[in-house]
């Protein structure tokens, strides 16, 4: 089912099942969207586990959908949300073919120019009806005016249930807010990308022999009514690319297991030439962290020269055939810079660790 079928049935869900949520004192709709899909072949990898670009695709569509009607619910010029940023993602359980993935998001706060969305994914197995949670996903959304792409409209905002509830909404906003921030400061290293030949003189298990690239084209159906790239699109990118990296680095079958919080810093616009380009930076035991960067050249506008429009960290897992998670070969350090990224991703990886454990001992 392509994208476009999904949002279509995104909204025919929204419409006649979930289309009125409840009505809020201010004349304005909390309102929420529920979607099903089942799981194709191209939706997965040769061993049958859904990519997990093609979920962080539904999730986005999920929540454009959402974000899009809310901030049309008022008059004035009409508009279009887009993806600023998703917050850290674990993929908590696999999703396989066959499986119907059911994904509903629901608004959860707004601030004067940008709307939170909770999403939420479940798979079903049709034949047992048994449900499983595979993924929880936090996203933010700032909607553009159709008349002027540059123009940021002002978000209608929501009530909340209690001024507990908008507090913490408020926390987690500043909190993303700070951290856009710090990564946009480090974000102008670029990445060479490693051809063939070069690769082959490449020692195992380096940054070099994985390091990969991909370059695509930006085509009108990638693209919202605005003629910039969905968020979806490009976070399915970068999950091939993240992916080829994990894949080449362990010569095994991969699977993502989560994603850091991924920073939209640019738009990308219809005809531009996008660069996805992934590196190794850390391995545990059982995981390995990848660094995805996206650089979009506009060939129309060549005399503005390439910029970085992404930036974010992708885990992934080794699994034997039988789905069961391998040890991952160390990652060979070859300079400083190599080894300052390790320990970056260390920090990380001990930081997510602790979190986990945390959440875990809470339940």
């Amino acid at each position: 089912m392509t994208g476009h079928r999904f949002a279509v049935l995104c909204r025919h869900f929204y419409s006649c099942y979930h289309g009125t949520g409840h009505q809020l004192a201010r004349g304005i709709t909390k309102s929420y969207v529920e979607a099903r899909r089942v799981m194709r072949p191209d939706d997965a990898n040769i061993v049958g586990n859904v990519h997990g670009g093609t979920i962080l695709k539904m999730i986005e569509e999920a929540g454009g959908i959402i974000s899009t009607r809310h901030c049309n619910t008022q008059p004035g010029d009409r508009c279009v949300a887009a993806l600023a940023r998703v917050e850290r993602t674990d993929f908590l359980h696999p999703m396989f073919i066959g499986e119907v993935a059911h994904v509903s998001a629901e608004i959860t706060y707004t601030s004067k120019h940008s709307v939170e969305v909770q999403v939420n994914v479940l798979a079903e197995n049709i034949l047992t009806g048994a449900k499983k949670v595979t993924n929880k996903a936090t996203l933010w959304y700032v909607p553009f005016s159709l008349q002027n792409v540059d123009k940021i409209i002002e978000v209608p905002p929501i009530e909340y249930a209690s001024l507990e509830q908008e507090e913490e909404g408020k926390k987690h906003y500043e909190a993303q807010k700070l951290e856009r921030l710090e990564t946009k400061e480090r974000n102008g290293e670029m990445i060479q990308p490693v051809l063939s030949p070069d690769r082959q003189t490449k020692e195992p298990f380096t940054v070099g022999i994985s390091q990969s690239s991909l370059i695509h084209l930006v085509g009108p159906s990638d693209c919202t009514l605005l003629g910039f790239v969905h968020g979806g699109v490009t976070m399915k990118l970068m999950d091939e690319v993240a992916g080829i990296v994990a894949a080449r680095h362990c010569k095994t079958n991969i699977v993502t297991a989560s994603v850091d919080a991924i920073n939209f810093h640019r738009k990308i616009k219809k005809g531009c030439v996008v660069t996805v380009s992934g590196r190794m930076t850390f391995t545990s035991n059982k995981s390995m962290e990848i660094e995805v960067f996206v650089d979009a050249d506009n060939l129309v506008e060549a005399d503005k020269g390439q910029y970085r429009a992404v930036t974010a960290f992708f885990t992934y897992i080794s699994l034997d055939r039988e789905g069961k998670p391998l040890p991952v070969p160390p990652l060979k350090i070859e300079n400083e810079e190599e080894q300052k990224r390790f320990e970056e991703g260390k920090s990380r990886y001990l930081q997510n660790k602790a979190k986990r454990l945390a959440e875990k001992e809470r339940q």
